[in-house]
């Protein structure tokens, strides 16, 4: 994983120039721009590109765009500054809510500056996983807050927008494990919080990392041997947040152990399933670098982790920035030749290349004609049978590979339903190798159930159909919404046995 400076570049993620395009949305973007320069209502181009970009499947740029439109009304009442006439000062601004107004006046031109370039970039992954534009995006809300209080916004909530999400466990332990552990944690978390306060020393950063370490361990060692087991999902958590401190920070890792530092005591107390707030926090934030800068072999065991929660990533070899910059460079050049010279195609509110097109359909395809094996052959094993590991881990990676090339494509709802079908399928094979162990503290992972993902499976054929006879890809919020039911229930079904 090869990590960009901020300080260098407006956003993080390359450029995809074989990717679609909402060319409405982007004339919306513009009109609205062009409306809060004349004090006109924006209002509804806002509104006009937020609808279009849900259609197209861009969920966190349409977003993005609501966010903007619930913010809209701050920045039209913010006062603008009137030329005076000549020879005369301009009046200095005074009020402090004068100030404020302006204030909030430039973060919403600067919030809709970004979202019309990041569109252009073409990028679903950084659209939704960007800290740059999740910052814009969170300025906004903080000033809405102070009009309508209870507004929030978390960067899960835009990272994970519109995903199922499989339930995380915690397995029972001893007594005596968890308050040997919970002290050896506690000593260790003390040391890293009042590593803040040192003067960056040699000494002083080494002892951080030191009880980093220990905190690591302490996971490890509460870790079941459940795939699902929260330890494993924050251990792999805290080393990715840990590798980008120079990016980031480490405000990130430090809230992440804090946090976990509270939920031992619980799971001492008896919790069996991690909250799911903090589950959607950690998976965001492990996803976030991945989906950002790519995987390298040396994390095949994170990308298969994300894997096992319906996450997937590009692989790419790491280089540097002089090579990134290089690479973005000449994918602006490839982007400009295939707009000249390769056939476009659209698909409602979504422009894609011809090229990239025929290339996607002819991976979903392949993919489908596997997914359709397994899915009936579980089918004709009746409900509650349990399917063969490898079978299932073939399933599932056909599903990803149709989600991999349909984000990179720009066909968001058929990605989304994609990557919940292989997460389906990953619990599937998961609930097929534990099956045959003894069940006396033995972990229990539960699968979806062969109707609901034949049911899936028949949604994502229908859509694929749509998309290959050059019709709009419908809203796939229902299909994945009725999978993630099924797995969410399945959980619970296993908590009960």
């Amino acid at each position: 994983m090869s990590l960009r400076s901020t300080a260098v570049a407006r956003f993080e993620a390359l450029p995809n120039p074989r990717g679609g395009q909402v060319p409405f949305a982007h004339g919306a973007l513009a009109h609205a721009l062009a409306s809060l320069d004349e004090q006109r209502d924006v209002a509804r181009p806002l509104r006009q590109a937020a609808r279009t970009l849900r259609d197209a499947g861009w969920l966190a740029a349409a977003r993005f765009a609501d966010t903007l439109l619930l913010a809209s009304p701050l920045a039209l009442a913010a006062p603008v500054a009137v030329a005076p006439p000549p020879g005369l000062p301009a009046r200095p601004l005074h009020a402090p809510e004068e100030l404020e107004g302006v204030e909030v006046r430039v973060q919403f031109r600067e919030a809709l500056e970004d979202l019309a370039a990041a569109l252009e970039r073409r990028n679903l992954r950084e659209l939704a996983c960007s800290p740059a534009l999740f910052a814009r995006q969170h300025a906004l809300v903080a000033a809405l807050a102070e009009h309508v209080p209870g507004v929030t916004l978390a960067y899960e909530d835009v990272a994970l927008h519109g995903r199922p999400l499989a339930p995380a466990t915690l397995h029972p332990q001893p007594a005596q494990r968890f308050g040997q552990v919970r002290a050896r944690y506690e000593a260790a978390l003390l040391h890293v919080l009042k590593s803040r306060l040192g003067n960056g020393s040699r000494a002083a950063n080494a002892l951080a990392l030191a009880a980093f370490d220990e905190m690591d361990t302490c996971m490890v060692e509460l870790t079941s041997a459940d795939p699902y087991d929260f330890w494993r999902l924050a251990a792999a958590c805290g080393r990715a947040l840990r590798r980008g401190e120079g990016a980031w920070g480490d405000e990130g890792a430090r809230r992440l152990y804090a946090r976990c530092n509270l939920l031992i005591g619980e799971h001492a107390r008896g919790l069996r399933f991690a909250p799911q707030t903090l589950v959607r926090a950690t998976l965001a934030q492990l996803w976030r670098d991945y989906a950002l800068f790519g995987a390298a072999a040396e994390d095949t065991a994170d990308v298969e982790l994300l894997h096992d929660y319906g996450l997937t990533v590009d692989w790419h070899i790491a280089g540097t920035q002089a090579s990134e910059a290089l690479w973005e460079a000449g994918s602006t050049q490839a982007g400009v030749l295939a707009a000249r010279v390769a056939p476009t195609r659209e698909l409602g509110a979504l422009v894609v290349n011809g090229n990239a097109y025929e290339d996607f359909l002819q991976t979903a395809d392949a993919s489908m004609i596997a997914l359709g094996t397994h899915s009936r052959t579980l089918k004709l094993r009746g409900e509650g049978a349990i399917a063969e590991s490898a079978d299932a881990l073939i399933a599932a990676e056909a599903a990803y590979r149709i989600g991999a090339a349909a984000w990179a494509l720009g066909l968001g709802h058929v990605g989304l339903l994609a990557d919940a079908l292989g997460l389906a399928w990953r619990r599937t094979a998961h609930a097929a190798s534990l099956a045959g162990q003894p069940s006396r503290g033995a972990p229990f992972v539960a699968a979806p159930g062969a109707e609901a993902i034949e049911h899936a499976s028949e949604a994502l054929r229908a859509m694929l159909h749509k998309v290959a006879a050059g019709v709009a890809q419908p809203d796939a919020v229902a299909a994945v919404r009725a999978l993630g039911v099924a797995i969410v229930g399945g959980a619970a079904q296993g908590a009960l046995h």
